[in-house]
């Protein structure tokens, strides 16, 4: 057999320089490299593995706490909102329900300019610029507010905050970075009608509603403007638009309730007409009237010399804002007579034919009262002291009242007391208390002057007369029609009995004198007579304070006249106020306008026989 061959020379001894396959070279010494060790691997990917956590468990503390709350806030922009649901308005209306404000859908045009500049490049400020004129010539809008607002690089822009939904949608199309927000806009078909007392209720950016600013938009806001309601849901980065399918729960709104004004919307436009031209032909500084039913109180016309249009609110004259004829007092003078008169006739004191020797002054504790005309002792019957509008004459029939019947007499007429119609601003009128009477106060309150009144108040007391001694406080909210769609009635106020139905029957009699016009016989305002109707009432004229001097000026006036047709049977009761008439020195002109007109459209029973002439002065 053959024998193995011996080792070649130079060739590896086992042990020292080779090994087995796969086996590394070993370090001197016989030792293997620490990088060769699967040991140290895994030591090493360990150290690796647990560096990582350690990094990762760092931050999400960072991120759980330092900014916890910022990254909370930026989640929730691109996450659920509460939105509210604004409440639809509810409608002002007048007695027969003609709509005098309502409300109508309306859409707020909103933009993100900066997603304009990142999509229009170069082309965004030309783009911007088209939109910004295209929007301005539909909704009338600044056109330079317009333009900044788009040259910013906000995410939000409110372009227009009320265009009727057929424009917007038109805006949309031409420009579909446009996006519409649902808003409410106020309508008040009538324009100045009413607008006194109507006032106006505009769009509150903060509220994100239609909010009352002044009238009864204001005073009864609450109920008109309902209970909003809400929804939450997610809306889309920089704007208010809700992702559809996004909304997680909703509250619905409750609609405002409706409002029924006792208002006669045709002789409300009348009488401000009426006004309006009257106190421009005089050259008076204001001028106000009031009309009501005799029977209810209720108003029919509330008017002032100016208004406005209550859509154009921000442009409006401040001074024609106002509601005078309930907010801003005034000496009556003569036409506060008849509270004297009425004392008189109800303790028995008097009768219409008494004969009064009437001097030419009197002289009340300190003071001298003389009647407008000069004239020696004369003799008026009771009506004469009334139709002929003697202070005198009216101070000695005081006399025979007495002061405390007197102050009694004015309470139960309503005066220095709110009529509580519910109209903002509504003022008291003044009357000094009796304890506080002077000697000579009872030789100014019964002749009209040292006391005040509104034009309503003033109306108030002749209502009295006309309705047999019963003073019913003027009302001018008819009923409520909550969302529900039943209609309340308005709770009517407390009648007042001021005087016996006979007292007030005799009163009316002496106050047709007033309107008579015979010769020798005639009383203080026959351009107050409507032909065919007898009409009762009384002129005034009362001395307004100079602010210079503080003394009663000699050449600045109110004038009043408040009277009632027809006179046996009243429908209607007229209050009219001017204040310092440059060009007339009586209002009965404007009651015979306004009577007539009511006598005509009303179809008022025609008088076929001349009413008696009565008595006013002996001879």
């Amino acid at each position: 057999m053959p024998t193995a061959a011996p080792p070649r020379s130079g060739g590896r001894r086992p042990g020292t320089g080779g090994g087995p396959p796969g086996k590394g070279p070993r370090r001197p010494g016989g030792r293997r490299s620490p990088a060769d060790e699967p040991r140290f691997r895994l030591r090493l990917a360990w150290v690796l593995l647990a560096g990582l956590l350690l990094v990762s468990g760092a931050k999400l503390v960072v991120v759980q706490t330092v900014q916890a709350g910022s990254l909370t806030a930026d989640a929730e922009k691109q996450r659920a909102s509460r939105i509210a649901i604004p409440a639809e308005r509810g409608a002002i209306t007048d007695k027969d329900g003609a709509m005098l404000a309502f409300s109508t859908a309306s859409k707020a045009l909103v933009t993100n300019p900066r997603l304009i500049n990142s999509t229009k490049g170069a082309e965004a400020g030309a783009y911007k610029d088209a939109m910004a004129r295209a929007v301005a010539e539909v909704t009338g809008s600044d056109l330079g507010e317009l333009q900044r607002g788009l040259a910013t690089d906000r995410g939000y822009v409110v372009l227009a905050t009320a265009v009727d939904p057929a424009p917007a949608r038109a805006l949309r199309e031409q420009f579909p970075e446009i996006a519409e927000e649902p808003r409410e806009a106020r309508q008040y078909p009538g324009g100045t009608l009413a607008s006194n007392i109507i006032g106006a209720a505009t769009w509150s950016a903060d509220a994100q509603k239609l909010v009352g600013r002044i009238g009864m938009e204001s005073s009864d806001d609450e109920l008109l403007a309902g209970r909003d309601g809400f929804q939450i849901a997610d809306t889309a980065e920089g704007s208010k638009t809700v992702i559809p399918g996004s909304v997680r729960s909703e509250k619905p709104a409750v609609p405002g309730s409706d409002v029924q004004l006792t208002i006669d919307s045709d002789l409300q436009f009348q009488v401000q007409r009426m006004l309006a031209d009257y106190t421009a032909k005089t050259g008076a500084r204001g001028g106000s009237a009031v009309v009501l039913d005799r029977e209810t109180g209720e108003v029919r016309a509330l008017a002032d010399d100016s208004s406005f249009d209550p859509a154009s609110l921000l442009s409006a004259d401040p001074k024609s804002l106002g509601n005078k004829a309930v907010t801003t007092p005034f000496e009556p003078g003569s036409v506060n007579k008849v509270v004297t008169m009425a004392a008189a006739l109800d303790a028995g004191v008097i009768r219409p034919e008494d004969v009064l020797e009437v001097p030419g002054s009197i002289k009340v504790a300190d003071r001298t009262i003389k009647d407008a005309w000069d004239h020696g002792l004369d003799r008026y019957t009771m009506t004469g002291v009334l139709a002929k509008s003697s202070n005198v004459g009216t101070l000695m029939t005081a006399q025979k009242v007495g002061p405390d019947a007197f102050s009694a007499m004015l309470e139960k007429m309503g005066i220095g007391k709110k009529t509580g119609i519910g109209l903002p601003g509504e003022s008291a009128g003044s009357v000094p208390a009796r304890a506080t009477w002077s000697g000579s106060t009872f030789g100014n309150l019964p002749i009209g002057q040292g006391l005040s009144m509104t034009v309503l108040q003033m109306a108030g007391m002749y209502q009295a007369v006309a309705n047999d001694g019963v003073r019913v406080p003027p009302r001018i909210v008819s009923a409520t029609t909550g969302p529900d769609g039943v209609r309340v009635p308005a709770e009517a106020a407390e009648p007042v009995r001021t005087m016996s139905p006979e007292a007030a029957q005799t009163l009316r009699t002496m106050l047709t004198a007033v309107t008579q016009d015979e010769r020798g016989q005639s009383g203080t305002g026959p351009e107050a007579a409507v032909p065919g109707f007898e009409v009762a009432g009384k002129t005034g004229t009362a001395q307004q304070v100079d602010p210079e001097t503080g003394a009663y000026s000699r050449s600045s006036y109110w004038i009043t006249f408040a009277g009632m047709l027809p006179a046996q049977d009243p429908r209607f009761v007229v209050g009219l106020m001017l204040d310092a008439p440059r060009g007339g020195s009586s209002a009965a002109p404007l009651f015979h306008d306004i009577a007539s007109y009511l006598a005509q459209r009303d179809g008022l029973p025609v008088q076929t026989t001349p009413p008696p002439v009565q008595t006013l002065q002996l001879d």
